[in-house]
């Protein structure tokens, strides 16, 4: 069976207007950047544990408020990508999420939006078998706002995105990879 990876090009996700300073640096415990991410961040419907990854940041600029995170497959063969994670108002003071801290529910004091799953939690990797690896890359934002406008459990990916415009101070990400 040929992949349909190589039917589609890949797209990307362009970062919300903002005043962009110098990068976030994000690391995970869960995964090293461009490493494979394993089992216990997987989807169920993959074999995996569906838990999100441990994820940290540092060289949030003066002025943050609070802080998004994403995780976007731009490989996934939809013509749009696939959206697994999507979290906004975690506290300024917070640079650190634990592994299972989005898995069925935001992190503690933060919001979730609809995934591309039509849930409001973490979804992990699930790219159809055959398709070959695909990329998550789990973005953090800096804000200059303490939570996104008129945004709820039912905002997709673009609404998130949509919303930070304006409030961007910086991001950064981590891309981790899945296939089987």
């Amino acid at each position: 069976m040929a992949s349909t990876l190589s039917g589609y090009e890949t797209v990307t996700v362009r970062a919300p207007e903002g005043a962009m300073g110098r990068p976030l640096a994000v690391r995970s415990e869960s995964f090293t950047d461009g490493g494979t991410i394993g089992l216990d961040f997987v989807s169920a419907g993959a074999r995996g544990m569906n838990q999100s990854p441990q994820l940290s940041w540092s060289g949030a600029p003066t002025g943050t408020k609070s802080f998004a995170v994403t995780c976007f497959d731009p490989d996934a063969p939809t013509g749009s990508g696939y959206w697994h994670w999507l979290v906004w108002g975690i506290p300024a003071s917070v640079a650190t999420l634990d592994a299972g801290a989005g898995t069925g529910h935001s992190p503690s004091g933060a919001h979730g939006g609809y995934n591309d799953a039509g849930t409001a939690s973490y979804e992990g990797p699930a790219p159809p078998k055959g398709d070959g690896p695909h990329r998550y890359v789990f973005t953090v934002y800096a804000l200059d706002i303490d939570t996104l406008p008129r945004a709820s459990e039912k905002t997709t990916g673009a609404g998130v995105i949509f919303r930070m415009r304006g409030h961007l101070l910086a991001s950064g990400s981590i891309t981790g990879t899945f296939g089987h």
